[in-house]
């Protein structure tokens, strides 16, 4: 739910990111009305899209809640190779927050945890 500073930003996260991965597109997306409860026209009322196979869902809220995104919940990501977590890692840490740069941490040849520009968490992996 895109909330409070990121109200009206769904759209955007949700073409950013499936512009990064292969087998990505919107599913659907409804956008709100003129006038209609819960949003501003234009906003996305509700809208799920696959990111490399996998179904997500998106809202904004113009609502003020008492939370928005954490890291306590993170997108994880199995690079195939280390140029595609570089090009990940270059594009989601850009205007974000990195909470663990990308480094050999014993449990990975290379790994990192970032917050992009929405705040969405994700942990990025080299596969070995």
């Amino acid at each position: 739910m895109f909330s409070g500073p990121q109200f009206g930003k769904a759209e955007e996260a949700m073409k950013l990111y499936i512009s990064l991965f292969k087998d990505s597109s919107v599913k659907h997306a409804e956008y709100f009305k003129a006038g209609e409860q819960g949003g501003r026209e234009g906003t996305v009322k509700h809208a799920t899209f696959l990111l490399a196979g996998q179904e997500y869902m998106v809202i904004d809220s113009m609502y003020d809640h008492a939370f928005n995104f954490t890291p306590s919940m993170s997108i994880y990501v199995q690079c195939e190779d280390e140029a595609e977590l570089d090009r990940l890692y270059g594009v989601l840490s850009d205007q974000g927050r990195v909470m663990m740069a990308p480094s050999n941490y014993g449990f990975s040849k290379k790994f990192t945890w970032i917050a992009d520009r929405y705040g969405v968490s994700w942990q990025l992996n080299l596969q070995e």
